[in-house]
């Protein structure tokens, strides 16, 4: 059952809290849902305490009437909201894509009310074509008419970064993705979202040192899932943060690109041995 939390600045933030056992804190990605770590929940709801956040603007939560509160820095904030409103002093985070980042920064920015991470497909270094491609899609009105077309398009429009996908988690991501009203798709997030990101996603432009806040990581129980194919966490990012945190569980995942969906074998295993360190 979906519920909701205030936010600081008077927004509804939605969330589920499901499971029994050790909180992990689940943050999906740009423009996702927390109905992407149902997967999760379903392998883990007997061994952890599962709470599910959609960012402002995303899903079941608040839009904001200013979309440039829709950055890492604000919903790290929404996040230390939500531990508060649930009594949580520490949680583990599952983040994936910018729900990492937001992990990342919870790290740089208030380390004590962690107990370890898991990063999804996602690192200190985000490479210049993942974020070409997202700008190419974000706030954009679906292509697809229905979601019975979207799922069947998903696997032609996703290869071959994306192989041996069941045609169910298909037909699952695109009602995650968008919701049918008529006789058309519609977007499960702000639109508005697009201006918010787009000068930080302005590949012409330096990066952002982020190593910091990867690196205040240390001394967390950590994991890495990477997508075999990922346009947006390379190899080489991937080495350096081995390099750095050589104690880190990593599991690469094979035939698929940005972002596993986390019912894969080795994203499963990770995910059960960083649940024994944190319990």
């Amino acid at each position: 059952m979906i519920r909701h939390v205030t936010a600081r600045d008077g927004l509804q933030l939605a969330y589920a809290d499901q499971g029994t056992g050790v909180p992990l804190l689940c943050l999906p990605g740009l423009t996702r849902n927390m109905e992407d770590f149902e997967p999760v929940l379903e392998a883990f709801s007997d061994r952890a305490r599962i709470i599910t956040m959609d960012f402002r603007g995303r899903g079941a939560s608040d839009y904001a009437p200013d979309p440039g509160s829709y950055t890492v820095p604000q919903e790290a904030q929404d996040v230390l909201s939500l531990l508060d409103h649930l009594g949580l002093d520490k949680v583990s985070i599952l983040g994936t894509s910018r729900g990492g980042l937001v992990a990342m920064m919870l790290a740089a920015t208030a380390k004590d009310r962690l107990s370890g991470v898991i990063l999804n497909d996602v690192g200190p270094v985000i490479d210049t074509a993942g974020l070409d491609l997202i700008m190419e899609y974000i706030g954009r009105p679906p292509a697809y008419g229905s979601l019975a077309e979207a799922a069947a398009a998903l696997p032609g429009a996703n290869a071959p970064d994306f192989r041996n996908v069941p045609a169910e988690t298909w037909a699952a991501m695109a009602r995650r993705l968008w919701r049918e009203e008529g006789g058309r798709l519609h977007l499960r997030y702000d639109p508005r979202l697009r201006e918010a990101v787009a000068p930080a996603f302005d590949t012409s432009k330096p990066a952002p040192d982020l190593w910091p806040l990867f690196d205040a990581l240390e001394g967390l129980p950590l994991g890495l899932i990477r997508a075999a194919n990922s346009n947006l966490l390379s190899g080489d990012s991937t080495a350096e943060m081995r390099r750095r945190r050589p104690d880190m569980l990593f599991a690469e995942i094979p035939d698929r690109g940005h972002v596993p969906f986390l019912d894969e074998p080795g994203a499963v295993v990770l995910i059960f041995e960083f649940l024994d360190q944190v319990s």
